[in-house]
């Protein structure tokens, strides 16, 4: 029993040592990460979490996580229908608080985060009980307990901590491109329903002219200077005006569903849109757009933190092979000789065939992947450019050439004929021809200033588009606190 009583109290005096455990994870959150290298900046919203929380504790949300999982199974798809005629601005709030693709990317930097704090943890002290010679000759033997701790060399665990910093920028940079992303494709839907809505709009006052044209026909065969041909004809017109109009509303339809699918309220029900199509004089010049887009794009900022992430898993990887230390302490009793002992213990792995060689060459590979990667982003930016800003520019000499020239003299073409058809000077057919034209030559009008607003869009929104693709997740684990505490 004295024996029993004795092992006891030596435990006893082995817990406070481990009192420190519980805080390991405090412990590890406080320390500084390596400052071998900088990386690039967060985005706005990821420099105010910093402010708020301290760099130590990112938190690239806004929100608690089961707030929000309840907040998705709380939401109802059956939207009120709107009290007015939404914006463009109206839409792109409501796509930045119900895109799930925004939020995905937001969980992403979220779990990298998660994952940044646990390979900066400290390996958990191991408390235990020895004995030996139990039972030699009759004796309790030697009794006893122990402690034994790791002691991680070459601060590995900050520098794991300095290679997932990097993981979480860059994924919070993917988020500030996806909320570029969403912004650009909302723009693009909502010029596209608010060419619908325009054409819709050109249809019904067209219908009115047709209307009218019938009505001249009447008059003109029931006063014997017209024939009942003529009046077929300009029935056959205004059908083909009304098909024009469902053709529009159904166009509008289905552009309303595509931008509301981006927004993230697919069940929002149509209203009519407030904005116009008209775009600005020509003011981009390609190589400031171009300089701009390669110095702001989050897109481009993402791919220099990944950069920043390989150089630093090279320094990370250059000490590993720099062995720990594993320290034990033990006491006890030892029940022959009725005298207490203590044991003490240390070892560390010798580098002698595993010097971390092949992780080395690894991140030497993976930096210059990065480096290239940055690269080839840089020259897609440019022949993206380059396209976009042909199209924008087609399009404004376009704009430029209808309202300078064509549409004054269609609408000059289209009422003297008009009248000149009232006082039998044109034949029907020849009137006919001119409303067409007037009517085509107005769509065509409408469409070019669509196109230079969506060519537009995507210059601001810096190239970025796929509001509902799939985004980047962290597919990185803590195998790098493995790989620390192994110290081999």
């Amino acid at each position: 029993m004295s024996n029993c009583l004795r092992i006891g109290m030596l435990i006893a005096l082995c817990m406070p040592i481990t009192a420190g455990c519980a805080t390991a994870r405090k412990m590890a959150a406080t320390e500084p990460a390596a400052p071998t290298f900088t990386p690039s900046p967060a985005p706005p919203d990821v420099q105010t979490a910093v402010e708020k929380n301290g760099p130590d504790d990112i938190v690239p949300v806004s929100h608690e996580t089961d707030e929000i999982v309840q907040d998705l199974e709380a939401t109802e798809w059956t939207e009120a229908p709107p009290s007015h005629n939404l914006s463009l601005d109206d839409l792109q709030a409501m796509a930045l608080e119900h895109n799930p693709a925004i939020r995905q990317a937001m969980f992403a930097a979220s779990k990298a985060a998660g994952v940044r704090t646990q390979v900066g943890l400290k390996p958990n002290p191991e408390i235990g009980y020895s004995g030996q010679q139990i039972g030699d000759e009759g004796a309790a033997g030697q009794n006893g307990a122990y402690i034994e701790q790791t002691f991680v060399s070459a601060d590995k665990l900050n520098w794991n901590r300095a290679v997932l910093d990097r993981d979480v920028q860059s994924l919070m940079w993917e988020a500030e491109a996806q909320r570029y992303r969403v912004q650009t494709d909302v723009e693009l839907k909502f010029y596209d329903a608010l060419l619908a809505q325009r054409r819709l709009s050109l249809a019904q006052d067209f219908r009115e002219v047709a209307q009218k044209g019938v009505e001249i026909a009447e008059k003109r065969r029931e006063a014997l200077e017209g024939a009942k041909p003529d009046v077929l004809q300009a029935e056959i017109q205004l059908t083909e005006v009304d098909l024009i109009i469902r053709q529009a509303e159904l166009e509008f339809e289905a552009a309303w569903n595509s931008l509301v699918a981006i927004v993230g309220l697919p069940h929002l029900p149509p209203c009519g849109l407030a904005g116009d199509l008209k775009v600005a004089p020509d003011g981009y010049d390609l190589e400031l757009v171009y300089c701009e887009l390669i110095a702001a794009s989050p897109q481009l900022q993402a791919a220099r933190a990944r950069v920043d992430r390989a150089r630093t898993n090279i320094g990370r990887q250059s000490i590993q092979a720099i062995p720990n230390l594993t320290a034990q302490l033990g006491a006890g009793h030892d029940d022959a000789t009725n005298d207490a002992y203590v044991n003490v213990q240390l070892g560390l792995p010798v580098p002698i065939h595993n010097k971390n060689q092949g992780n080395q060459q690894a991140a030497q590979a993976e930096l210059c992947r990065a480096l290239q990667e940055v690269q080839r982003l840089e020259l897609a930016t440019r022949a993206q450019l380059q396209q976009v800003m042909r199209d924008y520019r087609v399009s404004r000499v376009t704009i430029e050439r209808y309202e300078g020239t064509i549409l004054p003299k269609a609408k000059e073409t289209l009422e003297l004929s008009e009248q000149a058809y009232a006082v039998g000077e044109f034949d029907f057919l020849r009137v006919l021809t001119v409303r067409r034209a007037f009517f085509e030559t107005n769509l065509k009008y409408v469409e070019s200033l669509a196109n230079a607003a969506k060519a537009a869009a995507r210059i601001d929104g810096m190239l970025l588009t796929g509001g509902l693709n799939d985004v980047p997740d962290f597919d990185g684990d803590d195998g790098l606190r493995g790989q620390a505490l192994d110290g081999k």
